[in-house]
């Protein structure tokens, strides 16, 4: 085989997910190994060089195929150089990831912020195929997101463009703080722990909801139970959606992307989210702003890491 193909890598806490794409973002061959990061980040260096070796060993193609590697990690990054300045799932602080990685496997690495990297993954191969203007959100534990302009990510003066869930949207009266320390951030609305959060306060409260009788209540409970006709449930998953289309809208205005796309284990929730959210963003933004824009889900769901990783070589 002659084809060229690139190698993602997806780090996380527990695990590390390799996988192979071909030049066109289609994922061919995965691989999960351990992250071992009680064993302290040269291990867990070593493993990550170890992995990329053995999927490309495990495959039909030979290391020689191989464009490059991409990584995507979670924490504060010094992108250009590749230098991991603080990453707390990995317990990582000034590691040069970069450096080592290439000096290891004698390709070309790039590294970026992990919610980046998904939000390619989704732009290149996902959701955003044949999009060029694409802004991702991510709705899980947090509110993650990426934004893509013209086929790459947009990273900022400092690295840190993209911060989504961090947008101040809920209004003062009803903000409470989130966990970056400032209030009022779309997170703390949006994100299942802010949906968990919204429905144990009105069980606290005494509000008359299915939600009472539910032991340690999920996002999938309070979606489950307003789909099902709960006027509790109904109202939190109403004011997730309302703050998420403010927030669209507010992005909309100042980058016009042609679509956004939604994931996250939230997201989920289908059209019974969606159409809210559109419906908020419509009545939102500009009628010429807003005409053609599309809100859609993500389809690559756990792929998008590996998959965007992968990405950073093809789209650098």
């Amino acid at each position: 085989m002659s084809e060229k193909i690139v190698v993602g890598v997806d780090i996380g806490g527990t695990t590390i997910k390799v996988g192979i794409c071909d030049t066109n973002g289609e994922l061919l061959h995965t691989y999960e190994g351990p992250t071992e990061t009680e064993k302290g980040s040269d291990a867990v260096c070593d493993n990550i060089a170890a992995y990329a070796r053995l999927i490309v060993e495990e495959s039909p193609y030979s290391w020689d195929q191989v464009e490059g590697v991409g990584i995507g990690i979670a924490g504060f990054i010094d992108i250009p150089n590749g230098i991991i300045k603080f990453s707390p799932n990995l317990h990582f602080r000034d590691v040069h990831l970069k450096t080592f990685l290439e000096d290891k496997l004698q390709k070309k690495v790039l590294i970026n912020n992990d919610a980046n990297v998904a939000a390619l993954g989704e732009a290149w191969a996902g959701a955003g195929r044949d999009i060029m203007q694409c802004v991702c959100f991510t709705l899980g534990t947090g509110v993650g997101g990426g934004i893509i302009i013209n086929g790459r990510i947009v990273e900022g003066y400092a690295g840190v463009a993209g911060e989504l869930g961090h947008m101040s949207i809920v209004p003062d009266l009803e903000a409470i703080q989130c966990g970056c320390g400032k209030m009022g951030c779309l997170e703390t609305v949006s994100s299942a722990t802010g949906i968990i959060r919204m429905a144990k306060d009105a069980v606290e409260r005494g509000d008359r909801t299915s939600l009472s009788f539910v032991e340690n209540i999920t996002a999938k409970d309070v979606i489950d139970a307003a789909k099902a006709g709960d006027e509790v449930a109904s109202r939190i998953v109403t004011r997730a959606a309302y703050y998420l289309g403010k927030a669209l809208s507010t992005v909309a205005v100042v980058l016009n992307p042609q679509r956004f796309i939604i994931g996250g284990g939230v997201s989920h929730a289908g059209e019974f989210l969606f159409e809210q959210i559109r419906e908020v963003f419509i009545k939102s933004t500009p009628e010429i702003i807003a005409e053609g824009v599309e809100i859609v889900p993500a389809i690559l769901g756990n792929n998008a890491g590996v998959v965007g990783a992968a990405g950073l070589i093809i789209r650098s």
